[in-house]
C-alpha cells in the first residue's frame, strides 16, 4: 500500500539524510570507524540521490521516482544489516537498524508518481478526448 506522497517522501529524505549524517555525534558513536561512517555515507547519498530525483524536492531531475525508492530500500537494507555485516554490532547497532528500517518502509511505502507528473498526464488525457468530440 503506497500513501506516502512524493513530496512528503522528499522531505523525509533530506531530514533522514541529515538525520543519518549527525546521528554518530548526537548518540556518541562518532569514532572514526565504520559504525560511524556506514550512516554518514548513506545520508549523503540519500540527499544526493533526493537532490538528482525526478519529483518535486528534486533539482536536477534526472533519477525516476521508482528507480529512486529501489535505491532507498537498498541504503536502508545495507544500513540495516551493516552492524553485523562489518562487525560493529557488540558495539552499537539500534541507530543503524531503526533507521535501516524506516528508509526500507518509506521506499515500499511512498507513491511511484510525483503529484504534479500525475496531475499532469491525467489533464493531458482529458485534454486529447476533448478534442476528439
Amino acid at each position: 500500500m503506497r500513501f506516502i506522497s512524493t513530496r512528503t517522501h522528499g522531505m523525509i529524505d533530506y531530514l533522514m539524510g541529515a538525520l543519518l549524517i549527525v546521528a554518530p555525534y548526537i548518540l556518541g558513536f562518532a569514532d572514526g570507524t565504520t559504525a560511524q561512517w556506514i550512516p554518514q555515507i548513506v545520508g549523503a547519498a540519500l540527499i544526493g540521490a533526493a537532490l538528482l530525483t525526478n519529483y518535486e524536492l528534486g533539482v536536477v531531475k534526472m533519477i525516476p521516482m521508482p528507480v529512486h525508492l529501489f535505491l532507498d530500500v537498498a541504503a536502508g537494507a545495507l544500513l540495516a544489516v551493516s552492524p553485523w555485516l562489518f562487525g560493529f554490532a557488540d558495539r552499537v547497532f539500534w541507530p543503524h537498524l531503526i533507521l535501516g528500517l524506516l528508509e526500507i518502509g518509506a521506499g515500499l511505502t511512498t507513491r511511484t508518481t510525483p503529484e504534479t507528473a500525475a496531475a499532469t498526464a491525467a489533464g493531458h488525457t482529458a485534454t486529447v478526448a476533448d478534442r476528439r468530440h
